[in-house]
């Protein structure tokens, strides 16, 4: 019987001895894990967690995160088998769902031999069944037509079907026996995000009953240190949940950073509007969105038209469409018009990026790039999709994103983002006593 009742489990070993100096080398990615994500029907009798790197890691210590019931009980002490492959001995109970992390946001204990954190890997799965039949008897509903439904959505109805060369017919078709197994709508629901955890995309989700299971998770490590702000924006003022603002370079340079999109929080959001008309008297302006995860693209075009004139065409996309020879409509282009009834700011702006940015707020940086902004920082995450419901029956919803977004000139940057037109390069460490994207912002407004 567990005995887990922290609401986040993190496994530490030791501290970690941090290289010093030189240019920061690629963060170490995990390259293989068995359970992996998305796997369904693992051996129950399972033994260990196996995770493979990329590359040399420190042996100093380790982050495995997740908590609750969905977090498996860790029997001893874990072993290196090689340099990039370490072992975990784990106890898992049949037909349950498990969910962990190597390494997230806070815990990043899983580093190479340089120092590097790993980038975090979040590995959701399930166990099948331990000797008696898996299911809910006489009287469970017969998913197989729920099943029939989804392999041909996945084939027509979702946007993003080709984009890591899966055939969604046969990773289905493999874990049929798993999924019409299950006795209730809400097993099915669970069991089917983690089979659609292979997608990799956040945008993508099932509903059973009032139950929601996302089916991806992979949390990204922001280039920002939101704690340490306050100590480097003169003036720093936190006018809404939403909306900071203050001065840079002795007040030359404005700084206003919006957190959020969503529509829930529309009146945090206008006082973004605020801020921009007290900043009248700079020479520049930096709007910082790397802690923005999207919302309403609406809420993004209202804000990015108080830096345009005219209007400006700024991102691309094609909608699923059956009917088309290759499944999907002509272009449509999106169009930023100005907002009229807002403030406007005329000077130079540099518009602050990186990999928390998804979704709405890429659109965002599109529009500001549109009307002449510069970026700086990182790539976004790429990640956009407009999800549509589909009833599978049995009161299970699938969403699927509907679209495939575009750059004005039609690259797709699904899972590939957006780079700056400044690139920073710098980890974790690089933010303990600064902010490098912000002073480079600063440096590219001043002196270009």
């Amino acid at each position: 019987m567990r005995t887990l009742k922290a609401a986040v489990w993190m496994v530490v070993w030791s501290a970690l001895a941090l290289a010093v100096g030189g240019v920061a080398a690629a963060p170490p990615r995990v390259v293989s894990a068995t359970p992996d994500n998305g796997d369904v029907g693992v051996d129950p009798g399972l033994t260990e967690l196996v995770i493979t790197f990329d590359q040399a890691m420190s042996r100093g210590g380790m982050s495995i995160v997740g908590g609750g019931e969905s977090f498996p009980k860790i029997t001893g002490k874990a072993r290196w088998r090689s340099t990039r492959t370490i072992l975990v001995p784990i106890e898992f109970v049949p037909d349950h769902d498990y969910w962990l992390s190597i390494n997230n946001e806070r815990f990043t204990n899983f580093r190479s031999v340089g120092g590097e954190a790993a980038v975090p890997y979040p590995i959701k799965f399930s166990t099948g069944p331990g000797g008696g039949a898996e299911g809910g008897g006489a009287d469970a509903p017969d998913f197989g037509p729920s099943v029939d439904r989804l392999i041909e959505l996945m084939g027509t109805a979702y946007s993003h079907r080709e984009r890591l060369g899966l055939d969604w017919a046969d990773e289905l078709e493999a874990r049929r026996g798993a999924l019409e197994a299950c006795g209730s709508p809400g097993a099915f629901g669970r069991r089917l995000a983690t089979v659609l955890a292979r997608a990799q995309d956040k945008h993508l989700w099932v509903d059973a009953g009032t139950e929601r299971f996302g089916t991806f998770v992979r949390p990204q490590v922001p280039n920002a240190n939101p704690g340490l702000l306050p100590r480097l924006v003169e003036g720093f003022e936190r006018r809404s949940p939403a909306v900071v603002s203050g001065r840079l370079a002795g007040g030359r340079v404005g700084y206003l950073a919006i957190d959020t999109w969503d529509r829930a929080q529309r009146e945090d959001i206008a006082h973004a509007f605020d801020a921009i008309w007290a900043m009248g008297d700079v020479e520049a302006l930096i709007v910082d969105v790397r802690l923005n995860g999207g919302g309403d693209e609406s809420l993004a075009q209202e804000v990015a038209g108080c830096f345009v004139d005219d209007e400006v065409a700024y991102a691309r996309h094609v909608v699923v469409d059956p009917k088309r020879p290759d499944g999907f409509s002509e272009a449509y282009t999106r169009v930023l018009e100005p907002s009229t009834r807002r403030p406007k700011f005329r000077g130079k702006v540099a518009v602050l990026t990186g990999p928390v940015c998804m979704s709405s707020n890429e659109a965002f940086v599109l529009m500001m790039r549109a009307g002449g902004a510069v970026t700086v920082g990182a790539a976004t995450q790429g990640s956009s999709g407009n999800p549509r419901p589909y009833e599978l029956g049995h009161g299970v919803t699938v969403y699927l994103p509907s679209w495939r977004a575009m750059t004005l000139d039609g690259v797709f940057f699904e899972g590939v983002g957006l780079p700056p037109d400044i690139r920073v390069d710098a980890g974790p460490r690089g933010f303990e006593d600064a902010d490098p994207v912000l002073e480079r912002a600063v440096e590219a407004l001043l002196d270009g």
